[in-house]
């Protein structure tokens, strides 16, 4: 592009300050530098527009890939499973006639076995053995059985 070497900027300096005078060589240098400014953001721009345009092509191209995968694929899938149900047909086809109670063998369905677990009941970390032996209290007792079992004996009974 230009070539401009210390040399030659002091030169345009020298001639700029002769030329433009010392007056109003801040303002038009400040011009040209928002100018400059300017220009370098609107380089900016249109290489961000190309890089972006560049991508978009990319990314539709990498889309058609994918559809055309994607076809295929669905393709292979209803092939095979034409050829499964054709030969599950095949396979099917003798055993229609035979009852359950012949020699045909019938998988049966696993049956469900409950967990042997109660998850209404809560159960503490703490084992209760040793709340025995340490005296927690393991069960609340409502207010009017507290006084009750808590009420000083009278001296009458």
């Amino acid at each position: 592009m230009l070539d401009l070497g210390i040399s030659k900027m002091a030169l345009i300096g020298v001639v700029a300050l002769v030329v433009i005078g010392p007056e109003k060589l801040p303002r038009v240098a400040r011009t040209l530098g928002n100018l400059i400014g300017k220009a370098q953001r609107y380089v900016a721009d249109v290489k961000a527009e190309v890089n972006r345009s560049m991508d978009l092509e990319e990314l539709k191209k990498m889309k058609e890939t994918m559809e055309t995968a994607a076809r295929d694929v669905e393709q292979s899938v209803q092939t095979t499973a034409s050829e499964f149900e054709k030969d599950w047909a095949e396979t099917t086809a003798g055993m229609t006639g035979m009852t359950t109670s012949s020699s045909t063998w019938e998988p049966s369905p696993p049956s469900y076995k409950h967990p042997d677990k109660n998850w209404r009941l809560k159960r503490g970390a703490t084992p209760q053995w040793y709340k025995a032996r340490a005296g927690v209290r393991t069960k609340a007792l409502s207010g009017a059985a507290r006084v009750a079992r808590y009420r000083p004996k009278s001296l009458n009974s």
